[in-house]
């Protein structure tokens, strides 16, 4: 295959086709809105599992830089009730399928197995039109413009691309989540320590929850759960990070402080996720000469699969054009036809998921979730 990939978006699932598209030979360029790739910080630990994510890197070339970066130990979680009751205490044995890796490591090993100006940073793409014969032209905001032969929306949730195939966009779900961290925990917040443990803590009840995650050197990474209207989230005024901190907390004050304490010590200003989904098999006609990937594609509640899916749709859409090197629209179809109902089911267990999470019988139905036989309210 001669023609080069246009791809939008240098995430985990845009970055893992460009390098799948190098090991086989096919060049690549990838546009990127952020300014350079330390232009924000990169999230925390993502549990790379077994069956997706991992067979991405495996046909990347990359698994074994991936094994140099897992966080030992993180597989670890723990299910507890308000009052900090231990429903569940899994360790991490070193046996498991989902290993913890930083999300920022990762990138790193992507972008680092890329030859030089694959990249092109500070390009935000602004709009995208149909030239026709499969042809697109891409425009960025400084006015510049580029003509894809092949063109590939990873460019998330607000893709620009999704338009030239989809009417669908995403709508909030119900859900929020309020994003926050402690630094030092084992010295400076030991009652929060104590409570997360080693690797991932869920504390739910009926419509809310606290998780966090512990994260390399002490570091506790705290998300808040909780089912709002939208207009509740927007009543936030986030200039105000001690009043919007009271407002979270007041929803758990009946929660033990331990658990609480994630919430009132916070070391950063709380950050709002508002959740949003495309509807639950999303697809599209075929159109020539563009498709999508990753949350482009398949934007649904957040269940650990995310990124996994992401690099997974990567590495296949790679394999499909290496495989069909002189019909790239049969490489299209064939890639198509695997995604569509690999993401809608994904997309229906996500959902089902975040209602084990925060349906009416949170958290023992987790709990059976994770053991099949779980405890229940006394």
């Amino acid at each position: 295959m001669t023609t080069p990939v246009t791809i939008i978006g240098a995430g985990l699932g845009g970055l893992t086709l460009a390098r799948v598209l190098h090991v086989h030979g096919i060049p690549a360029t990838v546009y990127e809105a952020e300014s350079s790739p330390t232009a924000r910080t990169q999230g925390g630990l993502l549990d790379i599992h077994d069956h997706n994510g991992q067979l991405a890197l495996k046909a990347a070339g990359l698994h074994e830089e991936f094994l140099g970066v897992i966080h030992q130990g993180a597989e670890a979680s723990r299910v507890l009730d308000k009052k900090g009751k231990v429903l569940l205490d899994e360790p991490d044995d070193g046996t498991g399928g989902r290993p913890e890796v930083p999300r920022g490591e990762l990138r790193r090993i992507l972008l680092d197995s890329l030859p030089a100006g694959t990249v092109r940073w500070g390009r935000k793409v602004t709009s995208v039109r149909a030239l026709g014969d499969g042809r697109h032209e891409v425009t960025f905001a400084d006015g510049a413009t580029v003509t894809a032969g092949l063109l590939v929306g990873a460019d998330g949730a607000w893709s620009r691309v999704r338009p030239l195939l989809s009417e669908a966009t995403p709508e909030y779900v119900g859900t929020c989540l309020l994003e926050t961290y402690l630094y030092d925990s084992d010295t400076r917040h030991p009652a929060a320590a104590r409570a997360v443990g080693d690797g991932s803590l869920f504390a739910l009840a009926p419509g809310r929850g606290i998780s966090a995650h512990r994260e390399p050197d002490g570091v506790l990474h705290t998300y808040v759960t909780l089912r709002k209207p939208r207009e509740w989230l927007d009543s936030l005024d986030f200039r105000d990070t001690a009043g919007v901190t009271a407002r979270i907390a007041a929803e758990f004050h009946d929660w033990a402080p331990e658990l609480t304490s994630l919430i009132t010590d916070g070391e950063t200003p709380p950050v709002p996720r508002p959740l949003h989904a495309l509807p639950t098999g999303h697809r599209w006609d075929r159109v020539p000469g563009v498709t999508l990937l990753g949350d482009a594609a398949h934007l649904m509640h957040p269940s650990g699969e995310g990124a996994n899916l992401a690099m997974y749709d990567g590495a296949e859409l790679g394999n499909a054009l290496a495989a069909h090197p002189h019909d790239t629209e049969a490489a299209l179809a064939s890639y198509e036809e695997a995604l569509f109902p690999r993401s809608a089911t994904a997309a229906t267990m996500a959902v089902r998921i975040h209602d084990l999470l925060l349906g009416d019988n949170a958290p023992y139905s987790l709990v059976d979730f994770f053991t099949g036989h779980g405890q229940r309210a006394e």
